[in-house]
């Protein structure tokens, strides 16, 4: 078997002799992880140089089964020039980065890494709510400057009975709100459908209305899901709720925030803002940017690395590693997150004799009177002499359908579930 990987350098076509299934990296990934995908004899092509730009191209020579990615965009072109391709996995937890949409339409699952960045993500969010508060990067600017300002930067509200109020209570939420209750801060969340007890579990209490959230924070963390239903969820009208020189922090998605909104209640309102993401951010590792609110007095900005850290990227891998196991030695996708649910007008059971040609002969017959298969999952009992399919239907069948499925060579019988 061959192997090839390119962490530094460029990338070669993969021969075509090489065993196990080819996994193109097009970004940077834990060795750990590179390795242990080697080591089941698969063959590895890592290049973090790849860029959206230059993905078609790379996927075209490669052809690969599965391709992982951290920050690279994965846009339509690329995922058309896939022939083989089976699977994309994100590295991380948000799939923005991806074209679902194109994925979806090809057949091709997107999975991700939920939850294993959480705590990385909390500690920086914590960081720049430090920083907000005691203007810490201001004050290493002016003593590299040569110059000491001990009765400006003196003046500060600190945090400890304060009210730190979370946007989204998944994960990192509830990492923020732990480390909150450690500041000794009043900590409330907002999140779609939240409870008091689900709340509480968090260590926080519930807060039903995001502008109410808005209106009682002193510190305010959005920690939520970037979606079509979360884009510029923290809008002017949001903004304009938050008190004068309360702190915003986004360690989430640029989308989720109005930010030239966000410019404007800096200076109307001297809010106070720590971000690690932003609006059209830059898909490479490297570029030229300048925000306008990056150049905003009180606003402190990182670049993007709320997940960083090495127990986060080893974690990551991890997970990469087993969705890809999963998919290519059991042909499931953990945390897939492009497959419909609840999709269909009925589930029909059919208990058969195990035997060849029987599902083959139901699903020619659901053909012909129009009814597609939206699901199916056939079981076998111990023994192996008989089985039971699940299958979800598009429409409902008539009587004479089942009737007739059920009077077909080793069926046992039929039973039609309407949703």
């Amino acid at each position: 078997m061959s192997t090839s990987t390119r962490q530094e350098t460029g990338l070669d076509a993969v021969s075509d002799a090489a065993q196990g299934a080819v996994i193109l990296i097009a970004d940077k990934f834990a060795t750990s992880g590179i390795e242990t995908l080697q080591s089941l004899g698969h063959q590895v092509v890592c290049d973090p140089s790849i860029d959206a730009d230059g993905l078609a191209e790379a996927v075209t020579r490669l052809d690969p089964h599965v391709l992982v990615v951290r920050s690279t965009k994965v846009r339509e072109d690329a995922i058309d020039a896939g022939r083989r391709l089976a699977l994309i996995v994100r590295a991380g937890a948000g799939t923005d980065n991806i074209d679902v949409a194109a994925a979806s339409e090809r057949g091709v699952p997107v999975a991700n890494c939920p939850g294993k960045n959480a705590i990385a993500v909390a500690e920086l969010a914590w960081g720049l709510i430090l920083a907000c508060d005691r203007r810490i990067p201001d004050q290493v600017r002016d003593l590299r400057a040569g110059e000491w300002k001990k009765k400006v930067y003196a003046k500060t509200s600190g945090l400890a009975d304060r009210t730190l109020g979370i946007v989204g209570l998944g994960r990192i939420g509830e990492a923020i709100a732990s480390r909150g209750n450690a500041f000794d801060m009043r900590v409330f969340a907002w999140s779609r459908n939240i409870s008091e007890a689900r709340a509480a579990a968090a260590g926080c209490h519930a807060c039903e209305n995001l502008l109410n959230l808005a209106r009682m924070s002193d510190v305010v963390c959005v920690s939520i899901a970037a979606n079509d239903e979360t884009k510029g969820l923290v809008s002017r009208e949001f903004l304009e709720a938050m008190k004068p020189g309360a702190t915003l922090i986004n360690t989430s998605r640029g989308s989720v925030v109005d930010e030239p909104a966000l410019c404007d209640a800096v200076r109307a309102k001297s809010l106070r803002v720590g971000l690690d993401v932003y609006w059209d951010e830059p898909g490479s590792g490297d570029a030229t940017f300048s925000p306008e609110i990056a150049s905003l007095p009180g606003v402190y900005g990182t670049h993007h690395v709320g997940a960083s850290t090495d127990q986060a990227q080893e974690a990551i891998a991890m997970e990469t590693i087993r969705v890809v196991r999963e998919h290519l030695e059991r042909g499931e996708v953990p945390n897939c997150i492009n497959l419909a649910e609840g999709t269909g007008a009925a589930t029909l059971t059919v208990r058969h004799l195990n035997r060849p040609g029987v599902l083959a002969s139901v699903c020619d017959l659901l053909s012909r009177h129009d009814l597609n298969v939206e699901d199916m999952e056939n079981v076998i009992f111990t023994g192996g002499a008989a089985a039971s399919a699940r299958i979800r239907l598009s429409a409902i069948p008539d009587t004479g359908v089942t009737r007739e499925i059920a009077e077909r060579p080793n069926v046992l019988s039929v039973d039609l579930t309407e949703h």
